[in-house]
């Protein structure tokens, strides 16, 4: 799959808005989704630098959007 065809089919998916926050030790409200939502793009961002899949990189992209996501309702006051 080309990264194009890719973007397309990311596209295709709605946006709920809605954050997905792991809740554990030292979790804040004001920084722990982001905190967990950066942990999750790293991990899959180096999973996808040895995968070198589409799933890898979808699954890279999907924790990325979440990150963003959460930093914006950080940046919000969220």
């Amino acid at each position: 799959m080309r990264g194009d065809d890719l973007r397309l089919l990311l596209d295709d998916v709605p946006d709920t808005r809605e954050l997905v926050i792991r809740d554990g030790a030292g979790w804040t409200p004001e920084r722990g989704a982001w905190r967990d939502a950066h942990e999750e793009a790293g991990t899959a961002y180096r999973a996808w630098q040895v995968e070198r899949t589409p799933g890898a990189y979808a699954a890279y992209r999907a924790a990325q959007d979440r990150e963003d996501a959460a930093q914006d309702a950080l940046a919000a006051g969220r």
